[in-house]
């Protein structure tokens, strides 16, 4: 069997809504692993796992400092997800412009219909 690729890596790592609120987090800047752990209603070790998961993928990194464990959020792997994304963003707004000119249709039928009473 084929290893997977590290776009799909990402995405898998991506699925899970715990993980994508531990990135959220880490967003406003590096913090440790019981800080991470805070809000949400899982264990430490749980938490600890859904590190490893967005470690593997490149999300994530983890140093130590002392006694201090910082993590640190890891946007390049977000940069390719983003990238791939772009390349289907012209179905999005072909959908968009398409929709657009349906509803500037039923207005001018709609102005049409209102003008002729």
């Amino acid at each position: 069997m084929e290893a997977p690729d590290h776009l799909s890596i990402t995405f898998a790592a991506l699925a899970d809504p715990t993980r994508r609120a531990i990135l959220a987090r880490l967003v406003e800047g590096e913090t440790s692993v019981s800080d991470l752990a805070e809000p949400f209603a899982i264990s430490l070790p749980a938490i600890s796992r859904h590190l490893k998961v967005l470690e593997h993928a490149g999300l994530v990194t983890r140093s130590r400092e002392a006694q201090w464990r910082p993590c640190r959020l890891r946007a390049g792997p977000m940069k390719e997800v983003s990238d791939w994304l772009l390349r289907y963003r012209r179905f999005w707004e072909e959908g968009f412009d398409q929709m657009a000119a349906y509803i500037a249709e039923l207005r001018d039928k709609e102005t049409d219909r209102d003008g002729d009473n």
